[in-house]
């Protein structure tokens, strides 16, 4: 019997070990000590000096053993926060413990306590539900008030929208593209707000899974938020917040005080925004929008410039139709694009688009107009365009703002604040090469540009379902200073990306420029080598007062995948339907769809989860369009993850080289048996 006892304790003990290694787990344990104990009356308790304790029973095979874990680890730091009202902390943990449930096992829900369904609704049971469910709670705490007052009820019901576990609140706050599907445990991009290590990831150039270092990050900066509410509510809580990331941006960009910095939920929010600021000009000319390469930038972008919705719901959660032209932007507006590519694909010469956008610009000036001039650096495929060191210099300044669309945010520090400082507003997100969770924007906008913000007399309207209404009451004409409208997920997205800024800091710009090159090269000559894969051409980026660094490298590698043919069909290029199938089964494990004839070697292939660039249309020097994907390099690459720190530079660098070859390997793989996975069709998944 003693055997059989110390073989269980030596069970239970592994599967604790197991749940707290889990990668949504192990980053909240900072400063907790958790055991095991038989004595325990419920599944957990949390002593008044914070020694947790977990039931063994709680670890028997039916039981939802990492939901309570993650319960108890709440309460834990929720008492750290709370220590004056621990029945606030109790029932603030409990939401956290029943919201965690509901997106991670959903399947379970019949099996949790009486207190779940309450606890996960969208609004705060009132005070006579919260008194019935609280004995059961309280259980979890021993000597704890067993009545719940008035005005704990009535805090925790202003603080409700903003509790839940970090993965929760991290994909609010933005459009529908970052809702989680039930079926796959990935948004639209394809990614997580967990973190997911088993899956190689370089999809920079659209989105990636949050990293166990960002979600860290993030979840420090959900406590702190919280903390600050409850001691100051919740407007103090987000502006205290908001002014932390303010002064990490300016600080790793190098800007001087006078940039206005704005935070937005997303790139296309930003071109809104920068929309906002150019029409707040010369209010005498009407306004002329120059994109450059619209078609190679994001898919809303086009839209925004054009002040029309670029989506079905905006970030503050208003559903807007898609395409309509937002109310109040003005009907003079005027949209001229300049492409980057000829009709075969190719890059067009840069001396021909600076020509044709200085033309351009200089035409809507001679008529009258003032212009937003875009410059994209980068575009989704790593283009510059138009030159920088050329003559738009020269245009005049005062009847053309400038911005630089540089969402990708492929940016040496130095070369961000060099547009900054020539008076351009810059666009960037920590959400794209950063590797930060989708969804975190800013707009940089220098002197004197900035100084438009504090006397918006010709808002559109209709901005306010993006930006907030910052029209003061009574106001005819209607004016007011522009105030970000921030929330929390908003918040959490960006300290999740900073974190990632900060690791990416931390590496000598030498070393920087080394990994990029080595690890260019090697995925250059990879893509040429394999017979299944048509390269597309990347090009050096001219950055003539930095042409030492990192940021003139390609970053971003494109690919086109050959569909197999036979003397009756010759090969041709995968479409883009057929692309956006190989993306989705890149991102899945498939290797119970192979045929029974697959070797094992194809199998274990096969299983791993693998997260590149969405796939865009370009046209080929065939003449053709075809889906082209994007391996891309992103700050992680560099820095490395946490799981990796026990490797040193040289072998970490060839462990992420071999991973992007593996992805192309399971490409390669997949154009093999393309017909016998079709057939099934299988979607991505989390795990």
């Amino acid at each position: 019997m003693e055997d059989l006892n110390e073989e269980r304790v030596v069970n239970i003990s592994m599967k604790l070990d197991s749940i707290l290694a889990r990668p949504d787990i192990w980053p909240l344990l900072e400063e907790i000590n958790i055991g095991i104990d038989d004595e325990v009356c419920c599944s957990f308790i949390v002593h008044a000096h914070r020694c947790v304790l977990i039931s063994s029973s709680v670890f028997d095979p039916d039981s939802d053993m990492v939901a309570i874990v993650r319960h108890a680890i709440e309460l834990y730091f929720q008492l750290k926060i709370s220590p004056e009202d621990p029945v606030l902390a109790g029932l603030m943990a409990a939401r956290c413990s029943a919201v965690f449930k509901e997106i991670n096992f959903p399947k379970w829900i019949g099996i949790f306590p009486t207190w779940h369904s309450l606890m996960a609704a969208d609004t705060a049971p009132d005070l006579a539900e919260l008194q019935a469910l609280w004995p059961e709670l309280a259980l979890h705490q021993p000597g704890a008030p067993q009545t719940v007052l008035s005005t704990t009820g009535t805090q925790l019901a202003a603080l409700w929208p903003f509790l839940g576990p970090t993965e929760y609140l991290i994909a609010k706050g933005g459009d529908t593209r970052l809702q989680i599907d039930p079926k796959t445990g990935l948004n639209a991009y394809g990614c997580s707000p967990r973190p997911r290590p088993w899956a190689i990831t370089f999809a920079s150039s659209t989105a990636s899974s949050i990293s166990e270092r960002g979600y860290a990050a993030a979840e420090k900066a959900r406590r702190r938020m919280i903390n600050d509410a409850i001691n100051g509510g919740i407007e103090y809580s987000q502006t205290k917040e908001m002014e932390r990331i303010h002064q990490a941006i300016s600080e790793y960009y190098g800007l001087s005080k006078e940039v206005r910095i704005l935070v937005v939920p997303s790139g296309t929010d930003g071109e809104l925004l920068a929309l906002g600021v150019a029409l707040s000009g010369d209010l005498s000319r009407p306004l002329t929008n120059l994109l450059v390469g619209p078609e190679e930038s994001g898919s809303g972008v086009p839209l925004a410039a054009a002040g029309h919705h670029f989506s079905t719901m905006t970030a503050r959660g208003v559903a807007v139709a898609k395409g309509a032209v937002i109310d109040g932007v003005p009907v003079n507006l005027e949209v001229l694009s300049v492409p980057i590519r000829t009709n075969d694909g190719t890059f067009r010469s840069i001396t021909e688009i600076t020509t044709e956008c200085v033309a351009s610009a200089e035409d809507a000036v001679a008529r009258g107009r003032r212009v937003l001039f875009h410059i994209i650096d980068q575009s989704k495929t790593g283009l510059l365009a138009p030159n920088i060191a050329g003559p738009i210099w020269s245009c005049d300044r005062d009847k053309i703002d400038m911005v630089v669309d540089a969402s990708q945010a492929r940016l040496a520090a130095s070369s961000v604040r060099g547009y900054v400082e020539h008076g351009i507003m810059v666009l960037l997100t920590g959400s794209k090469f950063f590797t930060g969770p989708p969804f975190a924007g800013v707009l940089l906008v220098p002197p004197p540009i900035a100084d438009r913000l504090d006397d918006l007399q010709t808002w559109p309207t209709g901005f306010a379902d993006y930006f907030g209404d910052i029209r003061p009451a009574g106001r005819i004409p209607a004016i007011g200073s522009f105030k970000e409208d921030v929330n929390f997920g908003l918040a959490l997205r960006w300290q999740a990306a900073l974190a990632e800024m900060e690791a990416f800091a931390a590496i000598d710009k030498e070393v920087v420029f080394r990994i990029l090159l080595r690890f260019g090269s090697r995925i250059e000559a990879a893509i040429k080598a394999n017979p299944d894969l048509y390269w597309h051409e990347t090009i050096l980026l001219n950055r003539p007062d930095f042409p030492e660094s990192w940021d003139r490298l390609p970053t971003i590698f494109t690919f086109s995948v050959w569909r197999p043919g036979d003397q009756a069909r010759p090969r041709r290029l995968f479409d883009i339907p057929e692309t956006r199938q190989i993306y989705i089964w890149l991102n899945s494990d498939l290797s119970d769809f192979l045929p029974a004839s697959s070797s094992d070697a194809e199998r274990r292939l096969a299983a791993q989860y693998a997260h590149i660039g969405q796939p865009v249309a370009l046209v080929t020097k065939l003449g053709t369009f075809s889906g082209a994907f994007r391996l891309s390099a992103g700050a992680r690459l560099i820095s490395g993850e946490p799981s990796h720190l026990h490797l040193d530079l040289d072998a970490r660098t060839e462990r992420e080289i071999n991973d992007a070859l593996i992805v192309l390997e399971k490409v390669s793989l997949i154009v093999r048996y393309f017909e016998q996975i079709r057939s099934i069709n299988p979607l991505s998944r989390f795990q």
